[in-house]
């Protein structure tokens, strides 16, 4: 059995307790700014058609719910951590209900036969399948700091959390959201795996998974005709595989050095919708391969100070969470470019601080906050020297 060795700590008071960590709090500036100005340049022409000739109509509502972004950020930022802790049960409980509000028709909107959104006044919707990412990952966090603490090992239980957890996941699926519902089972695996649960429970999970994971893909011809599109780039060129064939279009007219801001925008605007989930074709033929490397440079960084702060937590509660939402945002951001790409079939998950959607920005910017408040944890301990060191047994359940 593993176990953790480390010296007694105890918090500073002080003002060293608002420090967080700076190139955390950067790369999070840098990665919103970027996705700002990607929108910026990408989105124009396509609002200018559809939206009374307002060219900056999706920055003016990115701008808005970054803002709104912003307050959250600035909440999960400085709000210490045993509160957030307290407040979990809440945060699931309202996260479930808004999912069941997408079932309610008065409530809700219907955008290509699927219900994911509930009205918000002035024009706004708001996506609950969103905020779920944040919901499990505080909750998986919050049970597993738990069973840390249960002395007893016969105590410890993990299928109470896994109920919970393929709950959430399925109360997303019945949104007719699979690619989301599949994210979150990879992402909560992750943690599952991070938090030193025995994974045995994987093996008759996979069994029945598998294939029902198929035959929900076979349910739906649009998933059909995805998968098609990824392994048979060539059909469906005017059709379904329109959209994927014009973004590697518009990649391979940026080049090395990018067609430049403002030019080859016609490939831009024979994309649909740009600036949703395919916008990171928008940044590459901008900026061209050199724009990949940057980008990518500004990922990479983003994750090494994410998981550097979920690495040196002492707070397990934290840790845990701080591992989850990088994880959440790192990966799906690595999914999206992959899919604009042609690496992998089409889905339905948009860039994080890039793509349009107030839901996405919010809760993304909710996830900074929270990884941050992490990185305060960690700046805000100080050794203690009690003459020895203190040894925990590491998480074992089942």
């Amino acid at each position: 059995m593993s176990r953790y060795n480390f010296n007694a700590r105890r918090l500073q008071g002080g003002d060293g307790y608002y420090r967080c960590d700076i190139g955390l709090l950067i790369s999070v500036i840098l990665l919103w700014g970027t996705g700002l100005f990607t929108m910026l340049v990408c989105s124009q022409n396509y609002a200018a058609r559809f939206f009374n000739n307002d060219a900056l109509y999706f920055v003016k509502r990115q701008i808005i719910c970054s803002g709104v972004g912003f307050v959250f950020f600035l909440s999960f930022l400085f709000v210490d951590m045993k509160t957030i802790k307290k407040a979990v049960f809440y945060i699931v409980l309202a996260t479930v209900i808004l999912c069941v509000l997408t079932f309610i028709k008065p409530l809700s909107i219907e955008k290509n036969g699927a219900r994911r959104w509930i009205k918000m006044p002035f024009n706004f919707s708001f996506q609950p399948s969103e905020l779920v990412k944040f919901a499990l990952v505080l909750y998986l966090a919050n049970y597993f700091d738990k069973q840390f603490s249960l002395t007893n090992e016969e105590d410890r239980d993990v299928m109470p959390c896994v109920g919970i957890f393929l709950g959430m996941v399925l109360l997303v699926l019945l949104q007719k959201d699979f690619s989301t519902s599949a994210f979150l089972i990879l992402v909560g695996v992750l943690i599952f795996f991070v938090a030193g649960a025995k994974l045995k429970w994987l093996i008759p999970f996979s069994i029945i998974a598998a294939p029902l994971g198929m035959l929900l893909i076979f349910s739906e011809q649009y998933r059909i005709n995805r998968l098609i599109g990824f392994i048979r780039p060539t059909q469906g060129e005017a059709s379904f595989n329109y959209q994927s064939n014009a973004a590697k279009s518009a990649i391979s007219a940026g080049g090395f050095w990018g067609a430049g801001i403002g030019r080859g925008l016609s490939k831009l605007n024979s994309i649909p919708e740009v600036q949703a989930d395919y916008i990171f074709a928008g940044w590459t033929e901008a900026m061209g391969y050199v724009g990949v490397i940057i980008y990518l440079l500004m990922l990479g960084f983003f994750a090494w100070r994410g998981y550097r702060a979920a690495y040196k937590c002492p707070n397990r509660f934290a840790a845990y969470g701080a591992f989850g939402c990088v994880t959440m945002i790192v990966l799906q951001s690595l999914i999206n470019c992959m899919v604009v790409c042609g690496l992998l079939p089409t889905t339905g998950i948009p860039l994080p601080f890039f793509s349009v959607g107030g839901s996405s920005i919010i809760v993304t910017l909710m996830m900074c906050g929270f990884i941050l408040n992490a990185s305060r944890c960690e700046e805000a301990v100080e050794e203690v020297d009690l003459g020895g060191e203190i040894s925990i047994d590491s998480l074992t359940v089942l």
